[in-house]
């Protein structure tokens, strides 16, 4: 019995060991990701390719 409870011991002591000072995970990082439609590059651009596709006169090209 004092064998199976030193083996508990060992193995809990192992775990905290290895949580404490085993290999490190890579830290979480904070940033977001952005959506296309909430990216204010990305809407400067469809804007852009907008007024783009449309005549000076502010209609459609013909195609």
């Amino acid at each position: 019995m004092i064998y199976l409870l030193a083996l508990i011991g060992l193995v809990t002591l192992a775990v905290l060991l290895w949580k404490g000072f085993g290999p490190q995970r890579p830290a979480a990082t904070n940033s977001s990701v952005v959506g296309p439609d909430d990216d204010p590059e990305f809407l400067w651009r469809m804007g852009r390719d907008a007024r783009r596709s449309r005549g000076s006169d502010g209609t459609d090209k013909p195609e």
